[in-house]
């Protein structure tokens, strides 16, 4: 199972735009306080770089970061947008099949975990992957308490219904921002600590339709996985995203989406 683990994590290939418009202050804000000068840094699903390079910037000419993705198209991307940042490096590799020669101060997943049928197995790797006395960080969703004000159409709420149900068959966890806590305590991590990240998006605001619209963009590169799996019809998938569009620019006023971020340290191990 672990050679294939990543498997369901990999962007379809497309417009990376979503990815491209992350960045470390806005989509990953609590981790700039523990970003130091000097770290060696590891992200493990970087994408196309957008939050890797903030990270770079943050831990300075001393530090090093070093980002990592199964997803050649968006490392591809990512080497060509970054190519004149000299201490980061963007890497096309799964996690499990990564050897570097030297270990990091602290490793960070963004946004990843959720799509592993094995993240406790990608935890314990990335253990072996710190120095001691080193730091993980994953920030993740409880995609089972995404909140719409007012509701969304009802082509895009069975839409979403089926998007979870086909994560959760196929081995993923829609709740990992609540079990990430009790999966760091199981496997040896020590001064755990949890920090609310949530995404909340208000009408009105210059990012409101882009935001809000990812469920949209979900039907769009997901939403043919799950119609050749038999999770929707077609026919209802294109439903719930020319309906769904509508509704964001006539009728949405606020989408909250529930995010957090887990923080913990390996045993100062020699």
């Amino acid at each position: 199972m672990i050679s294939q683990a990543t498997e369901s994590a990999k962007m379809p290939v497309s417009n990376s735009s979503v990815l491209d418009s992350r960045n470390l202050q806005n989509d990953y804000s609590t981790l700039t306080a523990i970003l130091t000068p000097g770290l060696r840094v590891l992200d493990v699903g970087c994408g196309t770089g957008a939050i890797t390079s903030g990270i770079a910037a943050a831990v300075g000419e001393n530090g090093f970061v070093v980002g990592i993705d199964s997803s050649a198209h968006l490392v591809a991307k990512g080497k060509e947008d970054f190519k004149n940042i000299p201490n980061l490096q963007l890497v096309e590799v799964d996690l499990f099949n990564y050897y570097p020669e030297e270990k990091f101060d602290l490793i960070v997943a963004a946004r990843v975990l959720q799509w592993l049928p094995n993240p406790k197995e990608a935890i314990i790797k990335c253990k072996e992957l710190l120095k001691p006395n080193g730091r993980l960080s994953v920030l993740d969703y409880n995609h089972t308490e995404l909140e719409w004000d007012p509701a969304p159409p009802e082509s895009m709420q069975k839409f979403y219904q089926a998007f979870l149900n086909w994560r959760l068959d196929e081995g993923m966890n829609n709740q990992i921002a609540e079990d990430l806590p009790p999966y760091f305590r199981e496997l040896g991590l020590q001064e755990i600590e949890v920090f609310e990240a949530n995404e909340v998006y208000k009408k009105g605001e210059t990012n409101f339709i882009e935001k809000a619209g990812i469920w949209s963009i979900v039907a769009h590169l997901r939403g043919p996985q799950m119609v050749e799996t038999g999770y929707i019809p077609e026919f209802e998938r294109l439903q719930a995203i020319e309906e769904y569009d509508k509704w964001i620019q006539d009728d949405a006023e606020l989408m909250t989406m529930k995010l957090k971020e887990t923080r913990g340290r390996i045993e100062n191990r020699p």
